[in-house]
């Protein structure tokens, strides 16, 4: 079965930084794509960035310039470096990839989620 692995979450100060990992493994065929969605309490999850099979990205308005999201293929990996950290950013992040499973039944897969809280 395919799992998603998330980690590099915690407090950290308005205007730190942190990378967020997130490691595909189990019966996989093809990635198409990765992505990082977010969900703050009393809102809906909401897309935060999204990188494809051809390396190509977009972002949600409120995190351009400041978030960036990269894949590593040999791994399975996508990563995103969040910077100059906002308290409007503290949410549970959570990582998300279409990907094609040994069934040949093309589906979205969830991790479970990392808290980002930014904080004084």
């Amino acid at each position: 079965q395919v799992q998603l692995v998330e980690s590099g979450g915690g407090l950290v100060q308005p205007g730190g930084s942190l990378r967020l990992s997130c490691a595909a493994s189990g019966g996989i065929r093809t990635i198409y794509s990765m992505a990082w969605y977010r969900q703050a309490p009393g809102k809906q999850r909401e897309l935060v960035a999204h990188i494809t099979s051809e390396d190509n990205t977009n972002y949600a308005d409120s995190v351009k310039g400041r978030f960036t999201i990269s894949r590593d293929n040999a791994k399975n990996t996508v990563f995103l470096q969040m910077n100059r950290l906002k308290p409007e950013d503290t949410a549970v992040y959570y990582c998300n990839t279409d990907a094609l499973p040994l069934s040949y039944r093309r589906r979205a897969y969830w991790g479970q989620g990392t808290q980002v809280t930014v904080s004084s």
